[in-house]
């Protein structure tokens, strides 16, 4: 390939990729863990998720009104108030917008008790609130204390008195009527996975109606303009084939890497 050639695929497939990514990487869902250490008890549900082909986002708070999800500093002020710590950090009640459901490993009174009320002014609180507004799924913990790790460290008590318990308990009822799931800790990346397991074979055909049309068990024809490394990835079902390109079509150089792993010769329709 010549080197304007390559230059040009990387471009487009770099550009493609910023357009598509919330499509490409739709099967993803949100951690969001009371500090920067509450998610080291929980590397196995990530082997899970990436194993069954789910991807994961980690959102670790920073205190009730602020948390980090990757390099971005989120930030609310309560209602009618948001402020972002630099312009591509996206307010709390935006974040759900990009993934499939909500993970909330540790739910607490205070929050269990502003999400039943329909309140908002903490991180947890507003990213529930869209989720369930936007219908996403929404899992948490079921064997929790109800009580923050914070607090917990703080007072040196590791479980509610009686009394918050009971109410606890009651805004757990109230949860769950308005759609949010409890399941054991360490059950949730399994709960995660059977809430998106049916629509993985679902969307991977979708995926693949407008771009591949299966022609035998050999091989296969691809449609689209631009031959990316994410589009051979979404196609599990070819390996050791002869993928047919129209003519006019770019195989970037991350796809050509691809199907050479998995034995993928392509053939140009229309050029002999």
């Amino acid at each position: 390939m010549d080197v304007r050639e390559m230059v040009a695929s990387i471009t487009k497939e770099i550009l493609q990729s910023l357009q598509q990514e919330k499509v490409k990487q739709a099967r993803r869902v949100l951690y969001v863990f009371c500090d920067s250490q509450a998610h080291e008890a929980f590397l196995d549900h990530f082997i899970h998720l990436k194993k069954n082909g789910i991807c994961h986002d980690l959102l670790f708070l920073d205190g009730e009104t602020s948390s980090w999800l990757g390099m971005h500093k989120i930030e609310c002020g309560g209602a009618g108030k948001i402020l972002a710590a630099d312009e591509f950090a996206p307010a709390p009640l935006e974040v759900p917008k990009d993934y499939d459901g909500i993970v909330i490993p540790e739910l607490d009174l205070d929050n269990a008790a502003r999400i039943a009320a329909g309140l908002k002014g903490t991180i947890k609180a507003e990213i529930v609130f869209a989720a369930l507004v936007t219908g996403k799924f929404v899992i948490a913990g079921s064997d929790v204390p109800g009580i923050k790790r914070a607090d917990r460290r703080t007072l040196q008590a590791l479980t509610l008195p009686p009394a918050y318990e009971r109410l606890f308990q009651r805004h757990v009822q109230e949860l769950t009527e308005l759609g949010i799931e409890f399941a054991p800790q360490k059950r949730l990346a399994e709960r995660v996975v059977s809430k998106l397991r049916s629509q993985l074979p679902k969307e991977g055909e979708q995926a693949a109606k407008p771009t591949a049309t299966a022609l035998d068990e050999t091989e296969a024809v691809f449609s689209g303009k631009l031959l990316t490394a994410d589009w051979i990835c979404s196609q599990p079902q070819l390996r050791n084939t002869t993928l047919h390109v129209k003519q006019g079509a770019i195989v970037s150089p991350l796809a050509q890497d691809s199907m050479r792993e998995r034995g993928i010769t392509v053939s140009y329709i229309g050029r002999g």
